[in-house]
Order: structure tokens, then C-alpha cells, then sequence
């Protein structure tokens, strides 16, 4: 009983698979660090390769040389994904993960891209192509600012809910009163289309397309605009505010960037001994000794 315990909860790190799971997870050591910039650094620059790939002005003879980069790449990110499977206690939970989805996506569009034939699709290969952009998602694992962001973002998410829902009760009504104003002999020909106006109205985009001609309904319009000044203040202001609060808080312990090798969740205290999110006991940890700190680059 104790060994299929064991197997469904993953064997053990240990050995040169915990030597490089904390080189990649976990950037409180220098190894660890350098491992982070190398890959923010691989991944600005293979992006910059995607974006001047699209370009339809590079010449003919720089084309070979952004496919032999693109390839480089894709085998550099190929093996780093490989790598993460191969060190962690449950590779199907990284692979399901957020990340480990980002990860697949920056990979299988050069792949499949062999698959699809150039001739005859010629527009899909180039939908795969533009799809490596999601390496960019991958800079949010290694940039704490990112996960300072997303902490608040999640916490004000009720409150941000609930402004979009009032938000949408008002372009509707709003919507629905244009369209009795104004009518089909202005534009306004259904519903939907009224809202569309009132949203671009209120977020004040403006596109012209759709126009009021009655007096009453520049005057609806007007209302509109000014609204949605103070609409386009109030998420900023709840996130703002849900950052600020934290920081106002009692000073937290110290967090670093070790990682619970049970369920991958990161910000372990140093001086843990058990997982805050599911209780696995950690193993020892270590910071190297020229560590500047738990700051994550």
C-alpha cells in the first residue's frame, strides 16, 4: 500500500534530477539566477526573430538565416520543457499547468508548421508561425513584478467583476435607449449594434462609424463620453488600491523562489519546513554563497 502511495505521488527528487530542478525552478542560488537570464534573454531574442519574420521587406537571402535561428530556438526551448518534465515528482501536473501549456504552445507551431503544406496553406503556416508570440507569457515565471501584479489582480477580481457587470448594465441600457432615440434610419439598426456604439462610445474610442443625428441623442452621447472617463479610472483604481493595501500590511517572512516538489507552488519561507499550500514536508534548502538574496530576477 505504501509503494503505490508512493508511485501516484511521484518518486522522490533526488541525485542530479533535484540538482537540476533547482537550477530551473529556483533562482535563489546563482546557478539559478543565471539559468533565469539566460532564458529571459533567449526569449526577447526569439521573439524579436518571430516579429521580424512577418516582416514582407527582409530580403530574400536573410530568410535561411531566420529559419536556422527559429530552429535554434525551438531545439533550446525543446530541451528546456524536456528538462522540467524530467525533474519534477509529477511531470503531467507541469504539463497541465499554466506555464507548461505556455511552454507546449511556443513549441508545437514550428513543428507543426512541417506538417502543413506551404503551398497549399500558406495563411495557416503563418497563423502557427505568429503563435510562438506565447513565449512571451514565459517571462511572467521569472520576473517577480509579474507575480506582484497577478496577486492583486486575483484579489480585486470579485470587486473588478462587479464594476463590469454595472458596466454592461449600462451600455445595454444605454444601447437599447439609443436605438429607441436615434432608430434604423440612423445607423442605430438593432439592439446589438447600439451597444456596440456605447461601448466604443464610453471607452471613448469613437470610431465614427455609427453617429447620432438627433439632438437628444448627442445629448446621450455627451453623457456617455463623460462617463467613461471616470469608468476607465475605477479597475486601475481597485488594483492600485488592492497593491497598496498589501504593502501596508504586516511586513510578511521573507520568501524566496523554493519550490514545493509536490504541487510546484512557489514563495516557500527559507526557513520552511512543510509546503503553505499543501502541507508536503520540504527539503532542505540552501541559499550559495555569493547569493545576493531571495529576490527572484
Amino acid at each position: 500500500m505504501q509503494t503505490s502511495n508512493q508511485d501516484q505521488l511521484g518518486k522522490p527528487l533526488a541525485g542530479w534530477r533535484l540538482r537540476l530542478y533547482t537550477v530551473i525552478f529556483e533562482a535563489d542560488t546563482p546557478a539559478g539566477r543565471r539559468f533565469d537570464q539566460w532564458l529571459i534573454a533567449l526569449i526577447l531574442t526569439s521573439i524579436a526573430v518571430v516579429v521580424i519574420d512577418s516582416m514582407q521587406n527582409i530580403p530574400r537571402t536573410y530568410r535561411s538565416g531566420i529559419v536556422v535561428l527559429e530552429w535554434f530556438f525551438t531545439v533550446l526551448f525543446t530541451l528546456e520543457y524536456a528538462a522540467r518534465l524530467l525533474c519534477v515528482r509529477h511531470p503531467w501536473r507541469y504539463a497541465l499547468s499554466f506555464y507548461g501549456i505556455v511552454d507546449l504552445l511556443a513549441l508545437l507551431p514550428t513543428y507543426l508548421a512541417l506538417l502543413v503544406p506551404e503551398v497549399q496553406a500558406l495563411i495557416d503556416v503563418r497563423v502557427l508561425r505568429l503563435l510562438r508570440v506565447f513565449r512571451i507569457f514565459k517571462l511572467t515565471a521569472y520576473v517577480s513584478e509579474y507575480q506582484s501584479l497577478a496577486l492583486a489582480l486575483r484579489a480585486s477580481r470579485r470587486k473588478v467583476l462587479v464594476f463590469l457587470s454595472v458596466v454592461l448594465m449600462i451600455v445595454l441600457v444605454m444601447g437599447t435607449l439609443m436605438y429607441v432615440v436615434e432608430g434604423p434610419a440612423n445607423g442605430f439598426t438593432d439592439i446589438p449594434t447600439s451597444v456596440y456604439w456605447a461601448i466604443t462610445t464610453m471607452t471613448t474610442v469613437g470610431f465614427g462609424d455609427i453617429t447620432p443625428k438627433t439632438d437628444l441623442g448627442r445629448l446621450i452621447a455627451s453623457a456617455m463620453m463623460l462617463l467613461g472617463w471616470g469608468t476607465l479610472a475605477v479597475p486601475t483604481g481597485i488594483v492600485t488600491a488592492e497593491m497598496t493595501a498589501k504593502r501596508l500590511r504586516a511586513t510578511p517572512p521573507i520568501l524566496t523562489t523554493r519550490t514545493c516538489h509536490e504541487c510546484l507552488t512557489e514563495g516557500q519561507a527559507a526557513e520552511a519546513n512543510f509546503c503553505f499550500h499543501c502541507g508536503a514536508r520540504l527539503p532542505e534548502y540552501l541559499y550559495g554563497s555569493d547569493d545576493q538574496g531571495p529576490n527572484k530576477t
